[in-house]
């Protein structure tokens, strides 16, 4: 099986120079926790990700003005990807092996066509049940020793 018959197609994404409210209200409206962030609404080539946890450990415990723009938070290095020609095992093991819940997908020239989240992958049926416990072990899996 390829990336394209499990993932979303054409996500939401945004722009750096956007408000980071703007993130926020995406993630609530789509009930998802991680938006794309692309150079331009036309080209879609993808620049970083913001997610919810960027909003609340960059952004909100850091005490920052309302006025920040997703640029100033958004993760911009170490992105994984993928392509919709890929096998579906690959973007598995690049969840486990970045410890991510959800990965860009991406075409030649770099612009975002899609997105694989563990949500996707846990209710495709042909994928294993083994497997798919193996991913969100795989993720789950904590930084630092539980005290």
């Amino acid at each position: 099986m390829k990336v394209r018959d499990i993932m979303t197609l054409d996500p939401q994404a945004i722009t750096p120079d956007q408000p980071l409210s703007r993130a926020a209200e995406i993630m609530r409206d789509s009930d998802v926790g991680m938006v794309p962030v692309v150079s331009d609404d036309v080209n879609r080539t993808l620049v970083g990700l913001i997610t919810d946890r960027d909003i609340a450990i960059r952004h909100v415990a850091e005490a920052h003005p309302e006025s920040c723009t997703v640029g100033a938070h958004m993760t911009r290095d170490n992105i994984a990807t993928v392509r919709e020609t890929d096998d579906s095992g690959e973007v598995m093991d690049s969840m486990k092996r970045w410890e991510v819940r959800r990965i860009p997908v991406i075409d030649t020239r770099g612009a975002l066509i899609g997105v694989v989240a563990q949500a996707d992958i846990a209710v495709h049926r042909s994928i294993p049940r083994a497997e798919v416990a193996d991913v969100v072990e795989a993720i789950s899996e904590p930084t630092f020793p539980l005290r």
